[in-house]
């Protein structure tokens, strides 16, 4: 049975992705945003929390659409990114986008601890890019605006003070 060369990579990249260390993890950060502050900014923040709620769901649903699908069209930059309104629809549509960043996540993480996935070859529909650096991408973007999101909660008053 040959062993994977990557196995100790891989197990970093989920780590990574998962949060924690010296990051705070998803489900940590969103639990308990009251419902009736999802949709407000901060005075002098350009986003409420459902606006990065909805940033992270879809460009995180982007770079693992990306990474392995040569059909996917990535949406309009920055308009397709970003949702149209600063509150949810509903609280059904907070539920689902939750959720839908929890499976997008695991998927990647999936995508990145298959030892038949090579992380380091190229993308055949991309311009140089490796699920390496697309996995990168993505725990580095979820981190910023996970950190905004602490930001936020904490302006609005929401956040457990430790």
């Amino acid at each position: 049975m040959k062993t994977d060369p990557d196995h100790s990579l891989r197990q970093h990249l989920v780590d990574l992705l998962k949060g924690g260390n010296a990051h705070a993890k998803f489900d940590e950060i969103i639990a308990g945003v009251p419902q009736k502050l999802r949709g407000q900014k901060p005075p002098g923040f350009p986003h409420s929390p459902w606006m990065l709620l909805e940033h992270l769901r879809i460009a995180q649903r982007d770079i693992l659409e990306f990474s392995r699908n040569k059909n996917h069209v990535s949406p309009n930059w920055p308009e397709g990114h970003w949702p149209r309104t600063e509150a949810p629809p509903s609280s059904a549509a907070w539920s689902a986008s939750v959720n839908n960043f929890r499976k997008d996540l695991k998927a990647m993480q999936s995508l990145v601890a298959d030892p038949k996935t090579d992380l380091h070859a190229r993308i055949p529909w991309g311009e140089g890019q490796t699920i390496l650096r697309e996995a990168l991408l993505m725990a580095d973007h979820n981190a910023y605006h996970l950190a905004q999101l602490v930001d936020v909660r904490r302006l609005l008053g929401a956040w457990p003070e430790t």
